[in-house]
């Protein structure tokens, strides 16, 4: 993954005054401007088959630069080939051109974007921003089975990472802290004497989550007037690393939870609007009792229940 990101940056430094000037790019029909940079040692993809692409886009401003997302801090990027793609001012429009080891520098006018593609900017991107794409093909497949197989060492190999990132923290903050077997880290402060926290109990907790690693607050019931959230463990009703890190605590107990991304939000945005975010919460146990019973299932006639609802989502108690 580093090797990758370094390729990519040296990209960018090659061909960001250049496209900034518009200079030594071409133009899709849509009017989408790029550059690919290839060795043409390989062949071009073909329909039906999936790029692999490790990416960085960026937010280009006249008064700054900022990376809006990248492989770096996401899964890769897997895509579908068809050489019948519609000019839709998107960087798909040049992706059935590339080849395995290819770089490219994709430009776009939010002005155009909005125009082209009749979706509103959101409010921090201006009419003469420009976003800009850098991508690296990674390697090519020529079947969704072999898309999946890869995406899963991918993701792997991203879930270790993140666990390597709480590791450095800790180690960095001198702090002592348990792994449990699914992850979380745990430092306990105090154990608790009372019931355990196990499956099945509902659980009352005081709470501050941060972000990791830079310790910003983003949400608490610690404090006047606040009331302690209550769920019930095993129940999905919380992110994994709570439900599975609470579990070395009794009632009374005290200690804070270090949460590796994969066992919060993912890929999905977290507290600080992102997606892969670690994060830690202070916690204390104020109750540990047995879960309310459940309402019995209303019966359809002739016994047939109704159709089930989805279960919940598993979410933090900062929603």
């Amino acid at each position: 993954m580093k090797k990758i990101n370094s390729l990519l940056f040296a990209l960018v430094a090659i061909t960001l005054l250049a496209a900034c000037n518009n200079q030594g790019l071409k133009k899709t029909k849509s009017g989408l401007l790029y550059k690919i940079i290839t060795d043409k040692k390989n062949p071009v993809v073909k329909k039906g088959q999936f790029i692999k692409l490790s990416f960085v886009q960026k937010l280009v401003t006249q008064k700054k630069d900022s990376v809006l997302v990248s492989s770096e801090t996401n899964m890769p990027a897997y895509v579908p080939i068809d050489t019948a793609t519609q000019a839709n001012y998107s960087p798909v429009e040049i992706f059935h051109l590339l080849r395995k080891g290819d770089s490219a520098i994709v430009v776009m006018i939010a002005d155009s974007i909005e125009n082209k593609t009749h979706h509103p900017l959101p409010p921090y991107i201006k009419k003469k921003d420009k976003i800009m794409l850098m991508l690296k093909v990674v390697d090519v497949f020529d079947n969704e089975e072999l898309v999946q197989k890869d995406r899963q060492q991918a993701m792997e190999a991203f879930h270790v990472k993140e666990t390597q990132d709480v590791e450095a923290y800790l180690a960095k903050n001198h702090i002592q802290a348990q792994k449990t077997a699914k992850g979380t880290y745990v430092k306990i402060d105090n154990p608790g004497d009372g019931p355990a926290v196990d499956s099945g109990k509902q659980v009352s907790v005081i709470y501050t989550g941060k972000m990791l690693p830079s310790g910003k607050e983003f949400e608490s019931n610690d404090g006047p007037g606040k009331e302690p959230i209550k769920f019930v463990i095993g129940k999905m009703q919380i992110i994994p690393g709570w439900d599975d890190g609470l579990r070395l605590f009794k009632k009374g107990g005290s200690g804070t939870l270090y949460i590796p991304a994969f066992l919060a939000y993912d890929a999905a945005p977290g507290p600080g609007r992102t997606p892969n975010e670690d994060l830690m919460f202070d916690v204390k146990i104020v109750d540990v009792t047995d879960a309310p019973a459940e309402k019995p299932m209303n019966m359809m006639p002739h016994g047939i229940p109704p159709a089930a609802k989805p279960a919940p989502k598993a979410k933090t108690p900062a929603k």
